[in-house]
């Protein structure tokens, strides 16, 4: 047996703080324990057994080089945790621990690196915001000037100006609510960098719930953020996802040598900045934030420290899934309230988070004064409704071909292949007709959505078909778009990409319930649609009515709780307040498991060898790192769990590793993993 350093540790943070702090040193190599595993351990070390003997001679050594490890007084506990038996003052020990853990952790890897590197302990210095502001406010006056002027450029600037304004206000608990196509991207980088300069913040942490707006938003922070090649500057903004590829070295051919060597170094500073967020602008997922959040694993809680003095900027914060509200929302609040963070809620249709428990009473501050005056301005569109039992997705074809520019969204993958083949058929000879859903690999939705964007420039007849996952953030202008009914912040977010830059004098958004459509399935959704029923449709309110949905949130919530301790994750909430770790761990995913299977697809030769290459490495017996997977994710789609196990047992895909297939089947270059036609169909799904 080695000297048993985490058990001496774990002694003498339970001797001289409360009990189940010492979980936070016995947990730092394997992971936090739960209360029944901590105190079994400590009875073994207070005990007269081999373990205790050598803890106890590793604290009598220790303690002649470090006496501090006795402290006199013993460390005081932050007056806000008064009351230990208090529920709320429970799940500031949780979050406490959290924080205190990711501190142990960080520190144990630093020392580590530096102990084999035979280097000091790399530190990166206090981020530089005047000069990140001034870069960002230069790149951005010439990223206006160079795109062509917008009739709501107006609105937009006066949405920055109110943004950057509030910036000086102290840390705590912001509001961005701004119609889609008010530039909320630009407005919350600009105040996030000034209010964190104006508070003396670390860092700014941003979290969006899709990787495609991820990678979108990170392009764009980039371009304002990072400085010239060759400057010699140290890198502003990490990238950190599933899918960004942290060691990429590929297109580096054509360039020098000085430019290949600071390539390099970029990927190794990536490489390390991702493990404990230690740099100035981080651009991630809302499910690596929350769930390394609520991990009880070391590698996932590394970084959470560095969410303590720093702006977190949610955006699309209507996405966070309601299952898991009442944790999340306790956790922000904790951030705010005990360490020093700014949270900024961003979103077009801002749910009414404060009228649930635990978050009633946080002042909320907006960063623009007259909301209703700007979603006012902001109006671009008028909506129409096709109810009744005879509107069905063949009728809705047929009324999209006859206008030359439309975007339809649907609710189902089904429901998408099946509208686009009606709509290919219907279509004049001119106009193309594209398809967007996650049966599609990523690779090919964004060679789709690429494709759009040229089109409607070109002014070219076209028809897209999608799934909801074209709502949020992604920057495309139709002059009609058809959305099938839908909890109202769906609709409100497929009319964003309705004449998003306010060119023509109205766009035209309407809402069908087709009687052949479908509709996910879920508690959390069927609640949103019927609160969406209660308040908005014709004779009701349009879906940017704001007076109507403050009503519909609280509805949407209520409908999901039985009582006022049950729903919305509140059984998370109970596991925190135990301080079962390692449960809380199990229970809190951001996406849900067992809907879908993720499924490699070699869409063209050409990448044959290397994705053959990636899933033969991941096949293997031995340790592969995540750079091996996230080189995959363009060539990843997705199937419903019992259409892929369908297709394992046909032959058409077989596993690779966990979750993850390799499909060997047909992949249509226009809808992905869907036949074109009945007869493949029959025998795609089992």
């Amino acid at each position: 047996m080695g000297v048993p350093h985490k058990h001496a540790g774990t002694f003498l943070a339970a001797r001289y703080l409360p009990e189940q702090f010492g979980a936070v040193v016995y947990g730092h190599h394997g992971g936090l324990p739960d209360t029944e595993r901590l105190a079994e351990e400590l009875t073994r070390i207070r005990g007269d057994g081999e373990l205790a003997t050598m803890a106890a001679e590793a604290i009598g050594l220790v303690e002649k080089i470090i006496p501090e490890i006795h402290p006199d007084p013993r460390p005081p506990l932050p007056a806000w945790l008064t009351g230990l038996a208090l529920p709320e003052a429970r799940l500031g020990v949780d979050l406490l621990m959290r924080m205190l853990f990711s501190c142990v952790v960080d520190a144990d890897y630093l020392d580590t690196e530096s102990h084999f590197d035979a280097a000091p302990v790399r530190l990166r210095p206090q981020a530089d915001f005047a000069a990140l502001l001034a870069r960002y406010e230069e790149r951005r006056s010439k990223f206006l000037a160079d795109r062509p002027p917008s009739p709501v450029d107006a609105v937009r600037q006066n949405v920055y100006e109110q943004a950057c304004e509030a910036a000086a206000r102290p840390p705590g608990m912001y509001v961005l609510h701004v119609p889609t196509g008010g530039a909320k991207t630009i407005a919350a980088g600009g105040f996030a960098l000034r209010h964190a300069q104006a508070n003396g913040l670390g860092r700014v942490v941003l979290a969006v719930p899709y990787i495609s707006i991820t990678q979108q938003n990170a392009a764009v922070y980039r371009e304002l953020l990072e400085p010239d090649a060759g400057s010699g500057e140290r890198w502003a903004v990490l990238e950190h996802h599933s899918s960004v590829d942290l060691d990429q070295d590929g297109g580096t051919s054509a360039l020098t040598q000085a430019e290949k060597a600071e390539a390099a170094e970029r990927s190794r500073w990536s490489r390390l900045a991702a493990e404990n967020w230690d740099a100035p602008f981080v651009i991630t997922t809302t499910v690596q934030l929350f769930e390394s959040l609520f991990s009880s694993k070391p590698s996932a809680m590394r970084k959470l420290h560095r969410l303590a003095g720093s702006v977190i900027v949610l955006d699309e914060v209507q996405a966070l899934p309601d299952r898991l509200l009442r944790p999340v929302l306790s956790a922000l609040r904790g951030l705010v309230d005990h360490f020093g963070a700014t949270v900024v809620l961003v979103s077009a249709t801002q749910p009414s988070f404060w009228s649930l428990q635990g978050f009633a009473g946080v002042e909320r501050r907006s960063l623009v004064r007259d909301v209703a005056g700007l979603f006012e301005q902001l109006r671009r569109v008028r909506y129409e409704w096709r109810v009744g039992p005879d509107v069905t997705l063949a009728g809705m074809a047929a009324e999209a071909v006859e206008h030359a520019q439309t975007l339809t969204v649907v609710n189902t993958t089904k429901d998408a292949a099946t509208l686009h083949r009606l709509i290919e058929d219907a279509a004049a000879h001119d106009a193309t007709v594209i398809h967007l859903s996650t049966r599609m690999t990523a690779g090919h939705r964004r060679e789709a959505i690429d494709q759009v964007r040229t089109l409607l420039a070109q002014g070219r007849a076209v028809h897209v078909v999608s799934t909801q996952l074209i709502e949020a953030g992604v920057d495309l202008d139709f002059p009609r778009v058809y959305r099938a009914w839908a909890p109202v912040e769906s609709m409100q977010q497929a009319a964003g990409r309705c004449n998003r830059d306010g060119r023509l004098s109205e766009g035209v958004v309407v809402v069908f319930t087709a009687a052949d459509a479908g509709q996910p399935k879920g508690s959390a959704y069927e609640a949103a649609l019927t609160a969406t029923g209660m308040y908005f449709g014709p004779g009701l309110a349009d879906p940017d009515d704001l007076a109507a949905l403050e009503r519909y949130y609280p509805q949407r919530y209520a409908l999901q709780q039985g009582t006022q301790d049950s729903g919305l994750g509140a059984e998370i909430e109970e596991l925190r307040r135990n301080l079962d770790f390692p449960e809380v761990a199990t229970r809190f995913q951001m996406i849900e498991d067992g809907l879908s299977r993720p499924v490699v697809v070699i869409r063209r030769e050409d990448e044959r060898d290397a994705i053959e290459a990636a899933v033969a490495m991941l096949r293997s017996p031995y340790p592969r790192g995540p750079e091996v997977l996230r080189g995959l994710q363009p060539h990843i789609a997705s199937l419903p769990r019992h259409e892929a196990e369908a297709a394992v047992k046909s032959g058409l895909a077989d596993p690779v590793i966990g979750d993850l297939l390799l499909w060997h089947g047909d992949y249509d270059q226009r809808r992905g993993l869907d036949p074109s036609t009945p007869e493949d169909r029959a025998g795609f799904v089992v």
